[in-house]
């Protein structure tokens, strides 16, 4: 099997398993960026136990389907192409430093290459995960009518597709890709460079993985929070007016509109909430990858980069023969 197939499995895995973990989480920190008065009064006990008594267990999960749907194919690019960008500048400037700037530079480049190819599938996620209510046969409480209630994954794209076309499954795509470069690259920074720190012996130590990862994931997201809560409320924005016609805002004016009509705190707005669930997400999704990986029996980093080198040289070399 290819090196690349088996770093596209290994990445998948992972980020099946991580989100899946902290669905619940992932809700709740949703409709705190995008619902501001309904669930902000009441906190996060309040919100949970709202959840819990109007939509069931299973409302901890609505949008689940398409957030996994999602993660999959995002986490299997964004790791695979990590790697294939990590080996590229390498392969390409050999005489560039292996240190954490190389993971940063690498790992932004990755980010954004998975989130041009999945961002329908995160849009369609929010979407459904911002409704709110009992039976589907109820108006939802937040919504300007039942009639934009989304039935599920397909219909949700087949509605947002008819409404604005390709531009509306790539709304609020923007805020995502200023987000994801420093979010992304300063992820994998912080992760390789704390791995570089840990004793030879005690690397493949899960806990060790886990701590690198939660500490990468809670650095990272720190930095790039305000920008999620752009792209989610420009993500939703579509049930927040009452006239359709009302013009598209950007990612600056949104960022502006949101700073003038809710306070800065906004841009803050479960914050917490997602520490909870970054946290435990990236931790899981970097030691799920490397456990993979080594199931898989894919060199490590350094190993697949010597490979590479060697056998390009092989190929200079014979070519210069012939």
């Amino acid at each position: 099997m290819p090196l690349f197939a088996k770093e596209l499995i290994a990445g998948g895995v992972a980020g099946g398993v991580a989100k899946t973990a902290v669905a619940p989480l992932e809700r709740v920190k949703i409709l705190f960026q995008t619902r501001r008065s309904e669930f902000h009064s009441i906190g996060l006990l309040g919100s949970i136990k709202k959840i819990a008594k109007t939509e069931g267990v299973m409302g901890f999960y609505r949008g689940n389907g398409a957030s996994v749907a999602r993660i999959v194919p995002y986490a299997a690019l964004h790791y695979m192409a990590y790697e294939q960008y990590r080996r590229w500048i390498i392969d390409r400037f050999p005489n560039v430093g292996r240190g954490p700037v190389l993971d940063l530079v690498a790992g932004s480049f990755a980010g954004g290459t998975a989130v041009l190819f999945t961002y329908p599938l995160d849009l369609v996620r929010t979407k459904l995960a911002y409704q709110v209510g009992g039976s589907a046969k109820l108006p939802i409480k937040g919504l300007l009518s039942s009639e934009q209630v989304y039935r599920g994954i397909l219909d949700c794209f087949s509605k947002t597709y008819r409404e604005a076309g390709i531009r509306g499954l790539y709304r609020g795509v923007a805020p995502s890709l200023y987000g994801i470069f420093p979010y992304a690259g300063l992820k994998f920074y912080f992760y390789e460079e704390m791995k570089r720190h840990v004793p030879e012996e005690h690397k493949r130590d899960i806990t060790v993985k886990l701590v690198c990862g939660s500490v990468a994931g809670l650095l990272g997201q720190t930095f790039t929070y305000p920008l999620d809560v752009v792209r989610r409320q420009m993500q939703v924005e579509r049930f927040l007016v009452s006239n359709s016609t009302v013009a598209v805002k950007g990612t600056m004016e949104t960022l502006a509109m949101i700073v003038e009509k809710q306070g800065w705190k906004q841009l803050f707005s479960g914050l917490s909430i997602n520490y909870l669930k970054v946290v435990p997400s990236v931790a899981i999704g970097f030691t799920i990858y490397d456990v993979m990986k080594s199931c898989l029996r894919v060199p490590s980093r350094d190993e697949a980069v010597i490979e590479v080198v060697a056998s390009r040289r092989n190929s200079e070399a014979s070519s210069l023969h012939s």
